[in-house]
């Protein structure tokens, strides 16, 4: 049994110590240290259909968090609006100021649209459109979050990819996907999020 721990190391009763650098990785038996008992871990959430509604929102993201990887699953609107992510703090959502631009290809570039009022994840879109795809968001500096994905538009073979950036007003802990007209409603699909320290 050890007597004493330190930041140094394990002192045992027989005065050997375990200091940085003697337990290694390869020391450390496969699955014996699992996500649960980080300080910090990898946390899937639970996902959320997309069947009705304008918005869906994600809060509770800890301070900690610094990548949010967001995760669609056939998502679908009743409508021709984009679809935008928008990031938030305690205060609310933040819905201008966002800078940045998203590019529809399909046998070539058939669109540009820059953005301001979220994350702008599609462009050129049809009614049909059924989306899926990753979305990337990550702390780039002092409430900075620079994020960047690729969203496939199955109504007709077309992929969109986006990339911007948005300064807070404080820490993140929230976000919302919804429309630029915030009127279409979710039809179809599922999105959920993903973050990590």
């Amino acid at each position: 049994m050890p007597t004493s721990i330190t930041s140094s190391g394990i002192t045992f009763d027989d005065a050997t110590t375990l200091t940085t650098g003697v337990l290694t990785a390869a020391n450390i038996a496969s699955g014996a240290v699992i996500p649960a008992k980080l300080s910090q871990p990898l946390t899937l959430a639970t996902a959320v259909a997309t069947t009705s509604g304008t918005a869906t929102d994600f809060t509770g993201i800890p301070s900690w968090a610094k990548r949010i990887t967001v995760m669609l699953n056939g998502v679908s609107i009743n409508g021709t609006s984009n679809l935008i992510i928008q990031l938030g703090t305690s205060g609310g959502l933040q819905t201008s100021a966002y800078g940045g631009a998203a590019m529809v290809s399909q046998s070539g570039i058939i669109g540009n649209t820059a953005f301001s009022t979220g994350f702008l994840i599609d462009a050129t879109t049809l009614a049909a459109d059924v989306r899926s795809g990753v979305v990337s968001i990550n702390l780039a500096g002092s409430n900075v979050w620079a994020a960047a994905g690729n969203v496939s538009l199955v109504g007709a073979a077309r992929t969109s990819c986006f990339s911007g950036t948005i300064g807070l007003s404080g820490t993140l802990d929230r976000i919302r996907l919804t429309t630029v007209n915030g009127t279409d409603t979710f039809d179809a699909g599922t999105v959920n999020i993903m973050y990590e320290g």
